[in-house]
């Protein structure tokens, strides 16, 4: 990949990118859909004949599976040579992400112990750990687990309670403590336990492994959907860990802790859109099979509606998840280049990508609910019998608003994490924000009689952007330090950042579509829709905001303007998603 120019994170609130600089999906290259196919075969031949037997809590087999996984190869993708891995670039880490999403509980427990449970020790470890644990985690030959939440601290992972005291000859720290919901609890070899200190503020980390003394590991919780991937509760009474097994420096755990949780944001962004793609490969099989009132469903307006929704939302969400990628790929370069330690250097560059990771976890997560949602209606009574595989995956999906993050709690940070980044000087916010507020009466929707269709799309995306600003402007004039306690304006505008930043992304993928000469008419009907649809909910949501803060004459004003900068042009939505569902009929897969 050429460099060009790369925004940093949050800073496409103020400023564009061409669609030269971004990385969309038709440009992968052989090998890396090689590694796609290999993960696809992989899920074809050793998951998918299994999937009633892991159901239904078969914690061998899965452990057997993942461990075939590990002497495949697959879990080494995002690990360096020299620790028996492949060190494939962050897009390439982001496409096998992906492609395993389609793999149910599977795709959970391999993704915990490719992501959290190796890579705090890949990076934050040292050159003794990396070589003691690391290497035998990227064969399988151990599994690891990540192991941060607590009874009483959830999203409030800094409030647990687990310790961690030195004894008195100065060699091991003796670890007490509980967690729970540990993926891959079951079976793993290696934990990445967060614990403090004595009486530390902060989170340290620490390595333990499954057999130290004094480890107790309960049953599987039963849980509503992922019922293949071992979920339990850690017990530590009294456990001895080596003084050498602390990764990283004392107290640096919640740093670590809130890294990897940005990185798994990143990645279960890519294991949803593997997931929505077979679940609309699973739906629109069955639409072209199944016959009411002597024909196929999938002749239906309201089924193509609801297909041609389910594909709109996935090519968005992919097309964001490769743009941002893509980023990351350049910074870790940088950064690799100005740091000596190259594991910490990856993962200041994936870290960084906060807001953006957010968007992604969001957007991606509530567009699988969508899609599985839609999966089941369109089966009808046979998407509710578990006889097929949309049940099972309606019912896995839930867990991906709750994972790395509740939504909730992943909204705030999209405004809150850009806005302290155009604090430190990232980027230039709340002065082009002020400007455009002191001008207020002066805005148009900047339209010209002779821009193309693809400048007309880029226009509204910019008007989108100006209406986030006026938003940040006034609830910052408003409630200055306070916007925190007012968790609802804040996702109002989150909202509008989101729905920008997917449409964004769509439109530079289809631009650059045009460039390498693709037949348009599709993708031009999908941006269609994205942006007709972002427009609706940004109106409304920028509504919902300048209610809450605005006094009367304020609000008539700025609504006025919402109104200008949220206006689309006419667009035949009905005939654009008949034109997607069609195409998507006719192959009878997910093919765009």
């Amino acid at each position: 990949m050429e460099n060009g120019k790369t925004l940093k994170s949050g800073e496409f609130l103020v400023d564009e990118i061409s669609y030269q600089d971004v990385f969309i999906p038709e440009e992968f290259n052989e090998e890396q859909l090689m590694i796609a196919q290999t993960c696809k075969d992989f899920l074809e031949t050793e998951v998918y004949p299994h999937v009633e037997k892991t159901d239904a809590g078969d914690i061998e087999l899965m452990k057997s599976i993942l461990k075939k996984a590990g002497e495949l190869g697959l879990m080494g993708v995002a690990l360096p040579e020299e620790y028996g891995g492949f060190g494939q670039s962050f897009v390439t880490q982001m496409l096998a992400a992906e492609t395993i999403g389609a793999g149910y509980s599977f795709s959970v427990a391999f993704m915990a112990h490719t992501g959290i449970g190796t890579l705090p020790i890949m990076y934050y470890g040292n050159e003794e750990q990396r070589q003691k644990f690391v290497t035998k985690l990227a064969t399988g030959e151990y599994l690891g687990a990540y192991c941060l939440t607590e009874p009483g601290a959830g999203s409030d992972a800094n409030a647990g309670k687990t310790n961690a005291r030195l004894s008195e000859d100065g060699k091991h720290y003796i670890l007490n403590g509980q967690k729970m919901w540990i993926t891959n609890a079951g079976f793993a070899d290696i934990h990445t336990v967060f614990a403090k200190i004595n009486n530390d503020r902060v989170l340290s980390s620490f390595i333990v492994e499954r057999n130290f003394p004094g480890v107790v590991v309960n049953p599987d919780e039963h849980k509503m959907g992922i019922k293949g991937s071992s979920t339990a509760q850690i017990f530590y009474n009294d456990v001895k860990v080596p003084v050498e097994n602390l990764v990283g420096a004392r107290g640096e755990g919640f740093r670590i802790a809130l890294s990897i949780l940005h990185m798994g944001r990143l990645k279960l962004g890519a294991n949803v859109v593997g997931a929505s793609k077979k679940s609309i490969n699973d739906t629109v099989k069955y639409a072209n099979e199944r016959k009411q009132f002597g024909v196929l469903i999938s002749t239906f307006g309201s089924i193509k509606h609801k297909l041609a929704e389910q594909v709109i939302r996935t090519f968005a969400a992919e097309s964001a998840t490769y743009r941002v990628s893509k980023d990351i790929d350049e910074l870790i370069t940088k950064k690799k280049n100005e740091c000596q330690d190259k594991g910490r250097a990856t993962m200041e560059a994936i870290s960084h990508y906060a807001v953006e990771a957010a968007i992604l976890k969001v957007y991606g997560s509530e567009t699988l609910d969508y899609v599985v949602d839609e999966a089941v209606q369109i089966h009808g009574g046979m998407g509710y019998s578990a006889e097929l595989p949309v049940e099972r995956g309606y019912r896995d999906s839930r867990i991906n608003r709750i994972f790395e993050g509740t939504n909730e709690i992943n909204r705030l940070l999209v405004l809150d994490t850009a806005m302290k980044r155009a604090m430190k000087g990232d980027f230039d916010l709340f002065g082009k924000a002020a400007t455009l507020y002191e001008n207020m009466d002066a805005i148009t929707d900047d339209k010209t009689t002779d821009e193309t269709y693809l400048q007309e799309k880029s226009r509204i995306i910019h008007n989108f952007k100006k209406a986030i600003l006026l938003a940040i402007h006034g609830v910052s004039a408003q409630y200055g330090k306070t916007l925190i306690q007012e968790q609802e304006v804040m996702n109002n505008i989150s909202d509008m950042m989101i729905e920008t930043y997917i449409s964004e992304s769509t439109l530079l993928r289809v631009q650059k579509l045009e460039s390498m000469n693709k037949e348009m008419s599709v993708f031009k009907a999908i941006l269609d829709v994205n942006i007709y649809e972002a427009a609706h909910k940004i109106r409304k949501a920028a509504f919902d905001a300048v209610h809450s803060f605005a006094d009367p004459d304020l609000t008539c004003k700025l609504k006025k303007v919402m109104d200008i900068l949220t206006v689309t042009g006419c667009v035949n939505i009905k005939d654009a998603r008949r034109m997607i569902a069609d195409k998507l009929i006719e192959d009878n897969s997910y093919k765009f």
